[in-house]
């Protein structure tokens, strides 16, 4: 079995390029599930409405992960209650709406999806580290789901290394969304977890982090400049690609992926 999961979708550039390459995507590379961070997606790339959840749905992604920018946009704390494949960090406190984990049925396998964020130099959420481990304790690979992907959205490497180590022999794939710049360090760990620290962004590259660069500069300049908005060239696709071990859970092969944008060049 092969997964795919696709970094942080950014703004109108980052949909539309879902919206026209995944299906060729999952054709040519034979994949079987198809994960995404969509906490950018939002036409101004900061969170996610209803209308682009379903589009990126109607496009083939099956399930969408989020972070610090989930509840951006007011509609999403309602749209979440209800929408099981639109997930919210799991050690955000139990009072918001919506879940961090959910087991996915696709084609009889259970793909279990549990989406976390990091504690350094993000918005105030539960600690990570305790959020896991209660997790550990509950669910096991191979009696709960057959295979477990993990979104780690965090500011820093070394949070995100810590939380791949911690999860090694207990996922298939944990990895890194959030900083939008595709780490070149995809492995599988010791234990048998695959990993890479982010997958980067799925966005224009001729950019800040998916946003526009001029204005960028400005603001870090401290000139003229207005609110960041996403550039809207073409998107590269970021993500990684996993083949799945189905005797133990585990990974068998980890494969960076980009398609299109400027990263492809």
């Amino acid at each position: 079995m092969k997964i795919i999961f696709l970094g942080d979708i950014v703004g109108r550039s980052g949909c539309l390029s879902i919206k026209k390459n995944l299906n060729d995507i999952v054709k040519k590379n034979n994949i079987n599930f198809v994960i995404a961070n969509g906490e950018n997606a939002a036409d101004n790339g900061l969170g996610i409405t209803e209308k682009i959840t379903n589009q990126l749905f109607d496009s083939g992604v099956q399930v969408i992960t989020t972070g610090n920018h989930v509840w951006d946009h007011k509609e999403t704390a309602k749209l979440i209650e209800n929408e099981k494949r639109l997930l919210r960090p799991n050690n955000l406190s139990s009072t918001y709406p919506g879940n961090g984990f959910e087991i996915f049925k696709n084609d009889g396998v259970k793909i279990g999806v549990l989406n976390l964020m990091g504690n350094v130099f993000m918005k105030k959420c539960d600690d990570v580290f305790e959020n896991s481990t209660n997790f550990i304790n509950k669910y096991k690979l191979q009696e709960d789901f057959d295979f477990l992907v993990v979104d780690f959205h965090g500011e820093i490497t070394s949070e995100k290394m810590a939380i791949g180590h911690l999860f090694d022999g207990k996922a298939t794939l944990v990895v890194g969304t959030h900083t939008h710049i595709p780490t070149n360090d995809a492995r599988i760990l010791s234990k048998g977890t695959a990993y890479q620290t982010d997958a980067g962004m799925c966005g224009d590259y001729n950019s800040v982090i998916g946003m526009d660069k001029s204005n960028s500069l400005n603001r870090f300049m401290k000139k003229n400049s207005v609110k960041h908005f996403p550039s809207e060239g073409e998107a590269s696709l970021c993500g990684v690609i996993v083949t799945c071990n189905p005797k133990n859970g585990l990974a068998d092969k980890i494969e960076s992926f980009i398609h299109g944008g400027e990263l492809s060049k």
